[in-house]
C-alpha cells in the first residue's frame, strides 16, 4: 500500500493498494490552504483506510508542475512522512496522474493536460495514450504557456482543476509493478522561480 500526496493544484491525499485500488482519498480544491489541510487529510485517509503507517510501503509525491508555494508543501510532507516510517518517496509527475485518470475513464488518443500556473500562464503536457504497462505516454516535459494562447491540441484538451492523489498512487503502483521507477526526478517541477526571493538583508555597521 502507498500513501499518495499531491498539492500541485489543490490538496489531495490518498491511500492506494495495488490490488484494492483507492482505499481512501481526501482533500480540497482550495489552492491557498495546503499547509492547513494536509495534516488532517493524511490522518483522515489512514484512519478510513484502516491501516497503520508502518504498513505502508512507500509515499508517492506529486512533483508538479505547480506553483512554488503550494507544491513544496506536499513534497515536504511526503518526504517527512516517508522519513518517519522509514520508507522511500516515489516521485511522480502530477500531470501523468491526470492523464491516467482520463484514459482509465475511457478516453483515448492524443490528450493535452492543462492546469493553472498563475500569473496568466498555464502548465501544459501532451500525451498519446497508454503503453503496454498501462502508463501514460508523455510526449515531453510539462511546459509553461500563456493562458490565453495555449497551442491547439492534437486531440482532446483537458483542463484539470485538481490532481487526484488516488490516481497518483495508482500510477506509482503501476510503475512499481512494471519495474519502471522512478517515474519522475527528485526535483520539483516549479517551471518558474518562486514569486518571493530572499532579501539580501541590511548591512550592519559597528
Amino acid at each position: 500500500m502507498l500513501l499518495a500526496i499531491d498539492t500541485s493544484t489543490g490538496t489531495s491525499v490518498a491511500v492506494v493498494d495495488r490490488d484494492g485500488g483507492i482505499l481512501a482519498e481526501a482533500g480540497t480544491h482550495d489552492t491557498m490552504r495546503h499547509a492547513e489541510a494536509i495534516g488532517g487529510a493524511i490522518r483522515d485517509v489512514i484512519e478510513r483506510a484502516g491501516v497503520r503507517a508502518p504498513e505502508l510501503s512507500a509515499v508517492a509525491a506529486g512533483m508538479g508542475p505547480g506553483p512554488f508555494t503550494g507544491l513544496r508543501v506536499g513534497i515536504a510532507a511526503a518526504r517527512a512522512f516517508a522519513l518517519g516510517i522509514g520508507r522511500p518517496v516515489v516521485p511522480v509527475v502530477s500531470h501523468d496522474a491526470v492523464a491516467l485518470a482520463w484514459y482509465s475513464g475511457g478516453g483515448g488518443g492524443p490528450l493535452q493536460v492543462v492546469t493553472d500556473a498563475r500569473r496568466r500562464e498555464s502548465a501544459v503536457t501532451d500525451y498519446d495514450g497508454l503503453d503496454d504497462a498501462g502508463l501514460p505516454v508523455r510526449l515531453g516535459m510539462p511546459r509553461l504557456e500563456p493562458r490565453d494562447a495555449v497551442p491547439a491540441p492534437r486531440g482532446i484538451r483537458f483542463d484539470a482543476d485538481t490532481v487526484s492523489a488516488g490516481s497518483l498512487g495508482l500510477l506509482a503502483e503501476l510503475g512499481w509493478s512494471a519495474g519502471r521507477l522512478p517515474l519522475a526526478g527528485d526535483e520539483p517541477l516549479y517551471l518558474r522561480a518562486p514569486d518571493v526571493t530572499p532579501s539580501a538583508g541590511k548591512r550592519v555597521t559597528p
